[in-house]
């Protein structure tokens, strides 16, 4: 645990562009999040704003003096997975609970493109909201950087790559609780068994398939890992079309989530293999789809109300100007039920 520093002197657009060298128009749109700023004008911009300690006026004015009591509230998926994956909800509502508690307001922001990209960015540099929780962030997101840029205080559910160095984190084992779930799926007596691995540009989904190649260990099989881009029904059912189609004897699966899981039951029924007695089915998250198979769904279990909420408390912290904690992980659990 560290203490949060010091911010800097306020430093001027002025400051920036004659560090930098450039003209403060430049700067202006930088700031801004428009696209029309060069790669080299864009790396002394952000060395320059690193230098003199510039925080655009609008949001020191409100970080500092005049708090919007608003928390963004930031989720990387698509519009429809927003809304049919009940994990994305759970975390909402921990959140949102725990920040109504304390008089704050949440506000919802879904980017799905770069044109949402760039609007978040303009949103957050205007200083609209006190602070940030950010779910299913990617390798490298842009979000993240503007964050840092604006010393936002922040809150990640997930650990994901580059994320900002000030900002904390809410975890759980993907990996360890992966590989346990593939041992004890393994145990049943399943002897090919193959993975629809989602999300692989996020440390949730690269986890989770490392996970289950460490429960195989020489037994894995690369030709049984079906890579899909989101944790969603759709995704789940094709992948499971494509895996059966390049290895009809597996008899075990892995789903990356439960919501992938239950689509790719629904994929092996349709190709006359029963669940568990062909092919055994385990998942993760325990969300609502986990009960709404048939059979019902051997998963992990991760407290997602919880990961929501802790999210809050830590944001809620660094506005109180607290001790730091940069992490806080959950535990999970196996839940076994009939579909293995």
């Amino acid at each position: 645990m560290s203490t949060r520093p010091a911010r800097s002197k306020r430093a001027t657009v002025h400051d920036v562009a004659l560090e930098a060298g450039v003209s403060r128009g430049t700067v202006s749109r930088y700031v801004n999040g428009e696209r029309y700023v060069s790669a080299a004008a864009r790396d002394a911009i952000e060395a320059a704003i690193a230098k003199v300690g510039y925080v655009p006026n609008t949001a020191a004015r409100n970080l500092v003096m005049q708090r919007t009591q608003a928390v963004g509230f930031i989720v990387h998926e698509p519009h429809s997975l927003f809304v049919d994956d009940p994990n994305i909800g759970s975390i909402l509502l921990g959140a949102n609970t725990e920040l109504s508690q304390a008089d704050h307001q949440m506000v919802v922001l879904i980017v799905d493109s770069d044109r949402d990209t760039d609007r978040v960015a303009r949103y957050l540099t205007g200083g609209l909201v006190d602070g940030v929780i950010i779910v299913s962030a990617r390798a490298d997101d842009p979000i993240t950087r503007v964050v840092e840029r604006l010393q936002l205080p922040a809150a990640y559910v997930g650990h994901p790559p580059g994320a900002a160095s000030s900002a904390a984190f809410v975890v759980i084992d993907n990996l360890g609780a992966a590989r346990s779930i593939t041992e004890r799926l393994a145990a049943t007596g399943r002897r090919r068994i193959g993975m629809i691995a989602a999300a692989l540009d996020r440390d949730s989904g690269a986890d989770r398939l490392a996970g289950f190649t460490a429960a195989l260990g020489d037994s894995f099989d690369e030709a049984l890992v079906e890579p899909v881009p989101f944790y969603s029904y759709s995704a789940g059912r094709d992948g499971m079309r494509r895996l059966l189609e390049r290895a009809p004897d597996l008899d075990g699966v892995f789903a990356a989530s439960d919501a992938v899981a239950a689509g790719a039951i629904e994929a092996l029924r349709a190709s006359g293999r029963r669940v568990p007695q062909d092919v055994g089915v385990v998942g993760f998250d325990d969300s609502a789809w986990a009960r709404r198979t048939t059979p019902q769904l051997s998963t992990v279990r991760q407290p997602a109300a919880g990961l929501g909420a802790e999210a809050a408390r830590l944001v809620l912290a660094q506005l109180r100007e607290q001790e730091m904690i940069t992490e806080r992980r959950l535990d999970t659990e196996i839940v076994w039920r009939e579909s293995a």
